[in-house]
């Protein structure tokens, strides 16, 4: 009869206590979630891994960081929401626990869907490696962005004041761009040569017309793009240099345009000198991928009569424009030779008069 007595009165006292509904409640719900994180996770991922996009794959993600404490604690949420209804200080406690393991789950899976998007960027787009590290950069701003973010509203809703905090904030961060001007000056500025597209690795530049700031692009980093001149050297710019001034890319003409002169002697026949114009062409025609725009006799030299010739090479390629070029130097040389027309070179001419 004691033992009934004993188990007759904890029967009552449980029942009576909704403590014992929260805990039946949560053990229950949580074994719920627990299945159908189970029964769902391994389809999922089957099917993320035969897609080639990155969005199932964040899905996936999200459902697999669904761990034990996340579950556990949205039941006790939910239990003490359904039993404590009318306690509302409990309520806010709850309230506040489950917004914080929330936060903290919403801020991984953010980190996890932020980086699979940069990947599939990458795949999609097939980026060069400086390409890549931009994405890469843009991707840790973002991360930090949701990072600051997400401690700024977790203070907001625990009842601290941020005004104070962002109003500091902003007064060190005046102060930290003042002193990293430069160094921000060329991240953004590789933030612009990325989206703009300039140029890419590859591709064959210049600064304007400083000849001496020449070559091909090599990598494209956060704070400078490397470069290597047509001796061999790697050149160094900073991007925001590289930005601020006239980048001639060479890489982007469909075909180029050469202009060259020479001279022949004064004393060579008018017949003749209205002879080479036809020659030149001729010469330009008989090289392929080579366009003739003009060739005429321009101006009287101090020592020659100055022609000058301006013809189009269908390509970019600066070697094969100096093999055109010597061919076309060559062939100059041999009909030149043929028709008996000399090339002129500085000469002086000393009269001599003899006194009676």
């Amino acid at each position: 009869m004691k033992v009934k007595t004993v188990l007759e009165q904890i029967y009552s006292y449980l029942i009576s206590n909704k403590l014992f509904y929260v805990s039946l409640s949560s053990l229950t719900l949580f074994a719920l979630f627990s299945f159908l994180r189970y029964l769902f996770l391994k389809p999922l991922k089957e099917f993320s891994e035969k897609t080639k996009n990155k969005i199932d794959d964040i899905f996936y993600y999200a459902l697999e960081k669904l761990g034990g404490i996340f579950l556990l604690s949205l039941a006790i949420f939910i239990s003490i929401h359904y039993f404590y209804f009318d306690q509302n200080e409990i309520l806010q406690l709850t309230d506040k626990i489950i917004f914080v393991i929330a936060l903290i789950y919403l801020v991984n899976i953010s980190k996890i869907a932020i980086d699979l998007i940069a990947e599939d960027i990458i795949e999609r787009n097939k980026k060069d490696d400086g390409d890549k590290e931009i994405i890469y950069l843009g991707a840790s701003f973002v991360k930090y962005l949701v990072f600051i973010l997400a401690i700024l509203f977790l203070l907001s809703n625990l009842g601290f004041e941020i005004g104070p905090l962002l109003a500091g904030a902003s007064i060190g961060g005046i102060a930290i761009a003042f002193a990293m001007q430069n160094v921000l000056s060329d991240i953004f500025a590789s933030f612009s040569i990325y989206f703009d597209k300039p140029f890419r690795v590859g591709d064959y530049i210049m600064l304007g017309d400083k000849q001496n700031i020449a070559g091909t692009v090599k990598k494209i980093g956060i704070k400078s793009t490397r470069l290597q001149s047509l001796q061999g050297e790697e050149v160094i710019i900073s991007n925001r240099l590289l930005t601020d001034s006239i980048v001639n890319n060479f890489k982007r003409m469909q075909k180029r345009r050469v202009v060259f002169q020479f001279g022949v002697e004064y004393d060579t026949d008018l017949s003749k000198l209205k002879l080479i114009p036809e020659i030149i062409k001729n010469i330009i025609s008989s090289i392929p991928d080579l366009e003739l725009d003009r060739a005429n006799f321009i101006k009287f030299g101090d020592y020659a009569l100055i022609f000058e010739v301006s013809y189009f090479i269908n390509s970019n390629s600066f070697s094969v424009f100096t093999s055109k070029q010597e061919q076309i130097n060559l062939k100059l040389i041999e009909e030149f030779k043929k028709h008996k027309i000399s090339f002129a070179f500085p000469t002086n001419v000393v009269y001599l008069f003899k006194q009676n």
